[in-house]
């Protein structure tokens, strides 16, 4: 079992940046999958990067590529997502989960979540 707690949120006016940062409790961190996904109001959860165990291959939704960079440091358990040029509709709740099995943009395929981190883009 593995237990998630983001940070780094909080509010940033367009094309700025933020770094989110999940840190993970245990000693099995190296054995997930990591994920960031993100929740807007009114909105279903959605995919927004995947990081494989060794940190290769990553994948990102569409709206987010170019622009967000997943990674994680297996040595500090810890998994991060850079947003740069953050736009309004970047806004939402911003959760790392942690998957057994495969990289996934399925929600489902993640067994243990964080409690969330608010990010807000707006001038």
């Amino acid at each position: 079992q593995v237990q998630l707690v983001e940070s780094g949120g909080g509010l940033v006016q367009p094309g700025g940046s933020l770094r989110l940062s999940c840190a993970a409790s245990g000693r099995t961190f190296s054995t997930y999958v990591m994920g960031w996904f993100r929740q807007a109001p009114g909105k279903e959860r959605e995919f927004v990067a995947t990081i494989s165990r060794r940190g290769l291959p990553t994948y990102y939704a569409d709206s987010v590529k170019g622009r967000f960079t997943i990674s994680r440091d297996n040595a500090k358990n810890s998994a991060y997502l850079q947003m740069n040029s953050l736009k309004p509709e970047d806004t939402a709740v911003y959760y790392c989960a942690a998957a057994q099995f495969y990289t996934s943009s399925d929600y489902a395929e993640y067994d243990y979540w964080g409690q969330g981190t608010q990010v807000t883009v707006t001038s």
